[in-house]
């Protein structure tokens, strides 16, 4: 008899070893990009094991970073925004997928979303260019916006042509197209359930260990502080917010957001704080949150409305915030 629970206890152990747990471990993965960082939380075993997986994330970061960024003065894009008038440049497929969603947006929303707007975005010490605290004059204005407009930009299968003097900042989408390439990469490894983040925004597929969803947060849009407005649910679902909370100056006791009027060469000046997307593509969510956000609450909720996309804004009142959304976004919460 005494033998017999140790015989037990060395079964059960064996028979635990035999097991694969690796559904219901979370495996964690992070880094820098981008200015900013990355994460990846998932369960399962990649096909090609945990290391070479983040090598490959690593390498897909640096390949779009490579393409588009504006801080390197050597990627793809920095090249295209210094060439000569009259320089037709053949892009990688990546950059000309991006560029293709942004002009599909530009064109839904009569260019209040402009990837040309970087001179403003430059000009307004938001870029690369050095910080300024005040704002630039009427004069500089108006030469930024002589450089501003979408439709001057001439794409022809996978060659863009320069104009001339104009500047493309793909800085309000391509983290977002950078979570759906990790998320592509990551299904190719076997991984169904998975959250991606770059910068904020994310992308989540399947479950965590256990079958519970992906929960992320909406932050309140409150400068200097992290505190939760919303807790939502991702499943096989991307999320991005725009706000004007984090990134800005003071001057003469007005705030200046980073999130630039292409129409008016203005920081966008209304009510709306923070716009929250959520939809299939993490590219997509991010540029629409961007241009909501520069169309303001009233006209932001009717283009969301008419394009029947899932869509949470919050809007400052004198007494606080007021949240609301689009019948898309209340249907996919209740599903949840």
């Amino acid at each position: 008899m005494p033998r017999i629970l140790p015989l037990l206890v060395l079964s059960l152990l064996l028979l635990l070893a035999g097991c694969d747990d690796s559904k219901n471990r979370l495996s964690v993965l992070s880094g820098p990009t981008m200015g900013t960082t990355w994460s990846v939380k998932f369960s399962g075993t990649p096909k090609e094991g945990v290391d070479d997986l983040k090598a490959d994330i690593e390498a897909a970061l640096e390949q779009v970073n490579a393409e588009m960024s504006t801080y390197r003065p050597q990627s793809d894009l920095s090249r295209f925004n210094a060439a000569d008038a009259g320089t037709l440049m053949a892009l990688p497929a990546d950059t000309v997928k991006v560029l293709s969603a942004a002009f599909a947006i530009s064109s839904m929303t009569d260019g209040a979303y402009d990837v040309t707007v970087g001179p403003l975005v430059n000009l307004w010490g938001f870029g690369p260019d050095p910080d300024r605290f005040e704002p630039p004059s009427e004069d500089e204005i108006t030469a930024a916006m002589a450089r501003v407009g979408w439709q001057q930009l001439l794409l022809n299968d996978n060659e863009l042509l320069q104009p001339g003097d104009v500047y493309v900042d793909l800085s309000s989408i391509a983290k977002g197209f950078a979570v759906d390439k990790v998320a592509e990469l990551l299904e190719s490894q076997g991984l169904k359930n998975y959250l991606v983040e770059v910068g904020g925004e994310l992308r989540g597929s399947g479950k965590k260990p256990y079958g519970q969803p992906w929960r992320v947060a909406v932050e309140r849009p409150i400068a200097g502080v992290r505190e939760v407005e919303k807790v939502v649910a991702l499943t096989d679902m991307a999320v991005a917010t725009s706000g004007d909370y984090r990134n800005f100056f003071e001057s003469d006791g007005q705030l200046y957001s980073h999130t630039l009027d292409p129409r008016t060469g203005y920081p966008v000046n209304h009510t709306l704080a923070s716009v929250s997307v959520l939809h299939e593509s993490a590219m997509m969510a991010d540029g629409l949150s961007t241009a909501m956000t520069v169309l303001g609450p009233e006209a932001g909720m009717a283009f969301a409305k008419q394009h029947e996309l899932a869509v949470f804004f919050i809007v400052r009142k004198d007494e606080g915030v007021e949240e609301l959304s689009t019948p898309a976004f209340d249907a996919i919460l209740e599903e949840k």
